[in-house]
């Protein structure tokens, strides 16, 4: 496996879901930290919030960003929106630039000569890596069937989100494994490929840091203050008082 001796700290971001009020928080608190590189899991802008002024502020930071599902289903013309009002929500926001911005992000990317990350698994942007969802719910992959689903991935970090819950994961060969849980959305159900409930029992925006040291990468999780009562208040007021739910309480 590939092995790096030059000591790098990163700040690892993922679902932000379109919530500007977290995102300018956490972007807050990574500066005071001086943390000068960030990468996105993507998931950046879908939501009853502010997707475009999520777009516009990840845009002009030029930080790395991959692709999460939700992110391709907004230009993906295949995907009607007739019947799901957040979708035309937020593709109604979407200029021109920000649509091309979304287009071009990959599935998967690298930072050499040791990092790599996606949204959900290296070949799905659909699917939990951390977690599987069985008929009784959320439940926690072993070591060993991630490590498989992990094959052929030498990388000694590897960054997933998707499924918004914070945790880190080191494999049997040593590999660290990190969702650093969701910016913007701390709650939420679904009913793919079974009904299951996501949360974190608090509205606190997360990320995580990642540092490699001369021994290896190590993480921190963090949670960061902001105004969740104004967010929901908005996802009320554009016709998700779930969405509201979920913002205030996590």
């Amino acid at each position: 496996m590939t092995t790096a001796t030059t000591e790098l700290e990163l700040a690892v971001i993922a679902d932000i879901h379109g919530n500007r009020w977290a995102l300018e928080a956490v972007l807050e608190d990574i500066d005071r930290r001086k943390i000068h590189r960030f990468i996105n899991l993507g998931d950046t802008v879908y939501g009853p919030l502010d997707p475009a002024g999520t777009a516009d502020l990840l845009i002009s930071l030029r930080q790395r960003t991959v692709r999460g599902n939700e992110d391709r289903i907004i230009t993906d013309d295949t995907v009607s929106d007739v019947s799901i009002p957040t979708l035309a929500f937020t593709r109604d926001r979407m200029t021109d630039r920000h649509k091309q911005w979304l287009e071009s992000l990959a599935l998967s990317a690298t930072l050499e000569p040791d990092v790599f990350y996606f949204h959900g698994t290296p070949d799905r942007d659909d699917e939990y890596l951390l977690h599987e969802v069985t008929p009784k719910g959320l439940q926690s992959r072993t070591p060993e069937a991630v490590t498989a689903m992990l094959e052929g991935i030498p990388y000694r970090l590897i960054l997933c989100g998707h499924d918004h819950t914070p945790k880190t994961l080191t494999l049997p060969d040593g590999r660290l494994v990190v969702n650093p849980g969701s910016v913007g959305l701390q709650a939420y159900t679904d009913e793919t490929p079974h009904h299951h409930v996501v949360s974190n029992h608090s509205p606190h925006a997360r990320y995580a840091i990642a540092k490699r040291t001369t021994s290896g990468w190590v993480s921190t999780h963090v949670q960061v203050e902001y105004d969740w009562t104004a967010a929901a208040a908005l996802a009320a007021e554009n016709g998700r008082s779930d969405w509201a739910s979920w913002l205030r309480r996590g």
